[in-house]
């Protein structure tokens, strides 16, 4: 089915016209359809949704799957805007020490996880709305420092943007011009408070997440909010007790797919092929975490059988094989400050786990040494290649 979903209106920049669009308020109208195929695929995607939400409740401590696969989908998501991190850069720049990349690529990963964990603050403790005062605080964070300072963290832009081309006159699309910004921004909050039966949880994110990129309402930083949304929207909507979907590796590796199926919507209204598409994502994703969760769990308790096996060494080096469980790359200062261990005994387990083959060191230095769990951070870092 065709249908309109928003209107030209027609710029000028340095004598230069361009054509700049403007979405009109979802609900999309008409109606969606909800065809067999999507209303399957719509099924399937709960279901494997409902099973990522129930292995995080069945993890021995879900918070450190979170804490990692929140670092994941942080480092993803900056990717697709063009960062060259590594996990292990993020990893060590949280350890205070120097990452093989421009330390402005670090930083800006780094302020997604902060990002992430202000809005959920502030959705659970404060008990504040999913608004648009909480996505431009979100905002905020994300581009705190490093590249994003100048961009105006927090604030709406007041000039008009555009996606690919070095003008909105070459331009692949130009969003809505600053005049149109209010109007567009105030019907997408409505359609974030509207009912919560209205539409199925997942249907609304979809459609949030491409209005928003439609939008684009910051100078810089739209593509990781919008992904953060999706998020925080599932979170607000009680379908997830944890914020464990996240779709970037999805995305990343479908970039050209990805793109295509917001331009079908934009020309022509196709909502039910993004929403298929969007869908398939979640129930791939939701499968490949409880995948790795699994594989994680298997992989611990496995080694914590070779760290048993050392002895009478085995329980100071069960105590350190922990610190690595909790944060894959770490030095031996800060597993002594975390344990109230000696130094020595510190530096005696981490080469216990050493000779088991359970840590890697990847500094080459005598001193100030740096250790990988290599397995653990195998598992984690699948699909993080830069691009």
């Amino acid at each position: 089915m065709e249908r309109k979903t928003g209107d030209y209106v027609e710029g000028s920049l340095s004598g230069s016209h361009y054509q700049a669009f403007v979405p009109q308020a979802l609900p999309p109208e008409p109606a969606l359809v909800y065809t067999p195929p999507l209303i399957a695929q719509l099924e399937r995607a709960n279901q494997a949704l409902g099973r990522l939400d129930g292995i995080t409740l069945m993890l021995p401590d879900p918070a450190l799957f979170l804490y990692q696969y929140v670092r994941k989908e942080a480092l993803l998501s900056s990717q697709i805007e063009g960062t060259q991190s590594s996990l292990s850069d993020l990893l060590l720049y949280e350890l205070a020490e120097a990452p093989g990349v421009p330390i402005d690529d670090v930083e800006e990963v780094s302020n997604y996880v902060a990002a992430l964990a202000h809005g959920l603050k502030r959705l659970r403790e404060d008990n504040f709305p999913l608004s648009l005062r909480l996505i431009r605080e979100i905002h905020g964070v994300l581009l705190r420092g490093g590249r994003g300072a100048g961009k105006d963290p927090g604030e709406f832009r007041t000039s008009q943007n555009w996606i690919g081309g070095k003008s909105p006159v070459l331009a692949t699309f130009v969003p809505p011009p600053p005049s149109h910004l209010t109007e567009c921004l105030h019907a997408f909050e409505s359609f974030l408070h509207a009912d919560r039966d209205a539409m199925p949880p997942l249907i609304k994110a979809a459609l949030a997440h491409l209005q928003f990129e439609t939008i684009h309402p910051f100078n810089d930083g739209n593509g990781r909010v919008g992904r953060l949304l999706i998020a925080l929207i599932l979170c607000t909507e009680g379908v997830l007790r944890e914020p464990s979907l996240y779709l970037s590796l999805y995305f990343k590796t479908r970039r050209q797919q990805y793109y295509q199926q917001l331009d079908a919507v934009r020309r022509s209204g196709d909502w039910e092929a993004w929403l298929l598409f969007f869908l398939k994502g979640v129930e791939t994703t939701s499968q490949q975490a409880v995948d790795t969760a699994q594989r994680i769990l298997a992989l611990f308790a496995e080694d914590r059988e070779k760290v048993r096996g050392l002895g009478r060494r085995a329980g100071n080096a069960l105590q350190v094989f922990e610190q690595f469980v909790r944060r894959p790359i770490l030095d031996a200062p800060t597993i002594h400050k975390t344990l109230s261990v000696a130094a020595p005994t510190v530096r005696s387990a981490i080469a216990a786990l050493h000779d088991l083959g359970l840590l890697n060191e990847i500094t080459g230095q005598r001193r100030n040494r740096i250790w990988i769990y290599q397995s653990y951070y195998a598992l984690l870092s699948e699909g993080t290649a830069p691009l």
